[in-house]
């Protein structure tokens, strides 16, 4: 059954998104039509728990779907799958009729979710966060600004944190529909790759929900629990798009002439890629690795009280780091080989060297992981924050 949806999944990147580099490399108005068609496969939102409607898949078995999707475009798999950030956090964290309200109508029709956590001075540093929760009779009054968040504007909810206006240092997450008066998308950014997708600046102005949609438990930590999942699979993308790289040079290789013979009988393009076929077979298998000790911690009864004390997860940390440095350097390695042509926008290497880099950039640099990485599990127990 399950190797029938990664055939789904990759049969919806071979029909809908390759060699379509015009399109999805153009900024072009968003949602774009195919994540309907998307919809249509029976996949949209795969990981929504069955008894709300979804297909209840692992995040194991999301790995190998996400690879096949960003195979195809890395934009069009980051906006299918970040959906999982806020999701998995209403679904450990909300009440029973939040998950109904909210996840059980995104199951149904396929539609998408917005976390809303990053400030202009509160990117890496979230504690910083100014946006403010007001307690007004039974509702939240959101007040703030957030400089990026992905399908904002298109989605059907959004996952806002902000900070609580009676004690600056607590902060919540609330659950906000995005056709609630008091969201404003300020302007949407035009990003050097991943152009498919669609990230935007948005201000909330006296925007009010009822105290009832704040998810159980402290904001930040929320956060840290929701971005396991989602980093696991942004490194995913980092896999996919290093298999199409690999790929495409082996194409090329087959008919460019090198001296009496081609460049895919020369010892040291093969060297070349042998190296990425290594690098790609240890990336999926951190990335697995990642995903089952997630989907350990969701099997357990008490999942929402673990992840709570574990926060971010060692391996999810791990491969996020791993894919998105390791990717890079086999698409630059790819890039090369293009010579002059693999540094225009002409050719699809190019716009898949600037797709894989977010992976390094976005939910977290290198240098703010690595850092975490010291102060979560490097230094010794006592003193680890």
């Amino acid at each position: 059954m399950f190797d029938q949806l990664v055939q789904q999944a990759r049969d919806f990147a071979a029909a809908e998104l390759l060699d379509r580099q015009s399109l999805f490399d153009s900024f072009a108005d968003t949602p774009l039509p195919h994540y309907q068609r998307f919809h249509d496969t029976g996949l949209m939102n795969w990981w929504l728990p069955e008894e709300l409607g979804g297909l209840g898949l692992s995040l194991e078995e999301s790995v190998d779907i996400v690879s096949e999707l960003a195979y195809g475009d890395a934009g069009t798999a980051f906006t299918l799958f970040i959906s999982i950030l806020g999701t998995s956090m209403v679904s450990l964290y909300g009440s029973d009729d939040l998950r109904k309200r909210y996840l059980a109508p995104m199951a149904a029709e396929g539609g998408f979710c917005a976390t809303l956590g990053s400030e202009q001075a509160a990117g890496s540093e979230l504690a910083k966060i100014t946006t403010t929760a007001t307690r007004s009779g039974r509702d939240i009054v959101l007040n703030g600004d957030k400089y990026f968040s992905t399908n904002t504007d298109f989605a059907d909810f959004l996952v806002v944190l902000a900070r609580t206006d009676d004690e600056p240092t607590d902060h919540v997450a609330v659950v906000v529909p995005r056709d609630n008066p008091g969201i404003h998308v300020t302007k949407r950014w035009e990003m050097n790759g991943l152009r498919s997708s669609a990230t935007y600046e948005v201000s909330l102005r006296d925007c009010r929900v009822p105290a009832d949609n704040a998810l159980a438990g402290p904001g930040l930590r929320l956060l840290e629990v929701g971005l396991n999942a989602s980093r696991v699979l942004i490194a995913t993308t980092a896999l996919g798009v290093a298999r199409r790289i690999r790929d495409l040079c082996m194409d090329y290789a087959e008919t460019k002439p090198l001296g009496e013979s081609h460049l895919v009988d020369n010892a040291v393009f093969a060297g070349k890629i042998g190296q990425m076929e290594m690098l790609i077979d240890v990336m999926r298998n951190q990335c697995l690795a990642a995903a089952r000790e997630y989907d350990a911690v969701t099997a357990s009864p008490d999942a929402d009280t673990e992840f709570l004390r574990r926060g971010t997860l060692k391996s999810a940390l791990a491969s996020k780091m791993f894919c998105g440095q390791q990717g890079w350097a086999i698409a630059s390695t790819g890039s090369e080989m293009f010579g002059g042509l693999g540094y225009t926008h002409e050719h699809i290497v190019g716009k898949l060297l600037r797709d894989i880099r977010y992976v390094s950039i976005v939910e977290g640099g290198d240098d703010v992981l690595r850092d975490l990485m010291f102060d979560r599990y490097v230094i010794p127990v006592p003193k680890r924050t």
